[in-house]
C-alpha cells in the first residue's frame, strides 16, 4: 500500500486540539484538508505526522510548539500610545488589527494588553508558543 512521502499531495481529515482536549479547529464537517507534504501550506509538525501512513490510517500526534507555531516571541510585542490608533478603533484586549509594515507588508496584530494610555500589540500567530495535539486520519494519496 502507498506511503505518503514529501512530494505527495494529500486529502486529510483533522481534529487540532490543545493539549487540554480543547478543539480550536476541525474539518470534520467539511471538505478534507488538501495539501502537498513539503510544500509548507501546514505546519512541519502536521506534515510529519502524515509521513508514511496509507490512506485509511489514523493517529494522534503531538506537536510540540518549535514544529507548530514557534516560540511566543517577546520581540514581536510592541507597545504604542493609544493616540497612534485611529480614531475608528475601540482598543479592548484580544481585538485583532491589520497593521501596514514599513516594506508595505500587511500583519495581524493582536491587542495583548492596555493601559490608559498605551496598547501593547503581538504579532506572534495566536498559536504561538502553544504545544498542540492533531488527530489526523489520511482520507487519500493523490
Amino acid at each position: 500500500m502507498k506511503k505518503a512521502e514529501n512530494g505527495n499531495t494529500v486529502k486529510v481529515h483533522y481534529n487540532g486540539k490543545f493539549n487540554d482536549g480543547t478543539v480550536f479547529d476541525s474539518s470534520r464537517h467539511r471538505e478534507p484538508l488538501e495539501f502537498t507534504i513539503g510544500g509548507g501550506c501546514v505546519i512541519k509538525g502536521f506534515e510529519d505526522a502524515i509521513l508514511g501512513m496509507s490512506a485509511g490510517d489514523k493517529k494522534t500526534a503531538a506537536i510540540p510548539a518549535n514544529d507548530a507555531y514557534g516560540s511566543h516571541r517577546n520581540d514581536l510585542v510592541f507597545t504604542f500610545g493609544r493616540a497612534q490608533l485611529p480614531l475608528s478603533v475601540e482598543p479592548k484586549q484580544g481585538l485583532i488589527l491589520s497593521i501596514t509594515e514599513p516594506d508595505g507588508g500587511v500583519r495581524e496584530v493582536t491587542i495583548s494588553a492596555l493601559t490608559e494610555d498605551s496598547v501593547n500589540l503581538d504579532a506572534n500567530h495566536p498559536l504561538a508558543g502553544k504545544a498542540l495535539t492533531s488527530d489526523v486520519e489520511l482520507v487519500e494519496i493523490a
